[in-house]
């Protein structure tokens, strides 16, 4: 299962590999390529793929939805016991593969590839951190710390989250409806033979908020808990001026004062309002019925369900 966006120069390579790997496990395969929007030749080489793989299914989506709105389409369509979900770019070599298979038989239903030393800048690899603690603190599930997009989980996981809908998705939330049976291990991370990485700093940030504000009741929780912490903070403020008042006679002096704590009270609202704003913007999404993804056209032997 390999979501596609500007691969066009790694695909015929991935394929190879693919090939050469999955032959020795002497297994009944199917390659998925879901183009994502892809503005480069990804899908007509996807088409010749096709033609000239049997094995290979190529899905083609209307335009970019995301890459967890690809695999999501992708797994719909998948028809073997397991599924293997990785990147284009070859950063996950295909000969770990059979290491993710090994792990599944000691009885796990979803594992990680983790990469032993990932080959990535510093900015890319502070966000994928920042990902990593925004899913084990969303869903208290110590695997998700340790999350790739380098996975492999039995088919069957699916239909815990076969009725979803919504523009935004999070396979990996969605794999702890299904399982708490989680595990990962090291595999390597080769670096990138050409282009660049589509996520930047900003979309991964992105992507936590949206899995926080998504799937989990946290973010509200904590603007609950900022609020109890500056009305005792008033309170104190208000025992203070008070106190003040009545041991010296005077109250506290100066606007400069009272400007401040206005300005921390005002700060703390705006704070809870937009992310209660953020929540009421789900709402609002989920009510207008937004498609997670739209099938433009597909090639091959593959069925797309809804």
């Amino acid at each position: 299962m390999v979501p596609v966006y500007r691969s066009e120069i790694t695909l015929s390579q991935l394929i190879t590999r693919l090939v050469n790997t999955l032959a020795t496990m002497q297994a009944d395969y199917e390659v998925i390529l879901i183009n994502d929007g892809s503005p480069d030749r990804s899908w007509e080489i996807i088409c010749s793929l096709a033609k000239e793989y049997p094995f290979v299914q190529g899905i083609n989506l209307t335009r970019n939805f995301g890459q967890h709105n690809a695999l999501l389409c992708g797994i719909r369509a998948a028809r073997k016991e397991i599924i293997v979900t990785m990147d284009a770019d070859l950063q996950n070599p295909p000969e770990e593969i059979p290491k993710l298979i090994d792990k599944l038989d000691e009885g796990y239903d979803v594992v990680y590839g983790v990469p032993q030393k990932k080959q990535h800048g510093l900015m890319r690899l502070l966000a994928s951190w920042m990902v990593r603690i925004t899913l084990k603190s969303a869903l208290n599930v110590e695997s998700a710390f340790q999350g790739s997009s380098f996975r492999a989980f039995r088919t069957q996981i699916r239909e815990a989250f076969d009725n979803f809908q919504g523009p935004s998705v999070s396979l990996d939330v969605l794999l702890t409806w299904g399982s708490t049976r989680l595990c990962s291990i090291p595999v390597k991370h080769e670096t990138r033979p050409a282009g660049e990485s589509s996520y930047s700093f900003i979309k991964l940030f992105a992507h936590c908020f949206d899995v926080m504000t998504g799937f989990s009741t946290k973010p509200l929780q904590i603007a609950s808990l900022i609020g109890f912490f500056f009305t005792l903070f008033g309170v104190g403020v208000f025992v203070y001026v008070i106190g003040r008042y009545l041991i010296l006679g005077y109250s506290v002096p100066g606007f400069p004062f009272l400007a401040s704590i206005i300005a921390i009270f005002a700060g703390a609202q705006l704070f809870a309002l937009g992310i209660i704003g953020a929540y009421i913007a789900r709402i609002h999404f989920r009510i207008m019925n937004r498609p997670t993804y739209v099938v433009r056209s597909k090639t091959g032997n593959v069925e797309c369900r809804m």
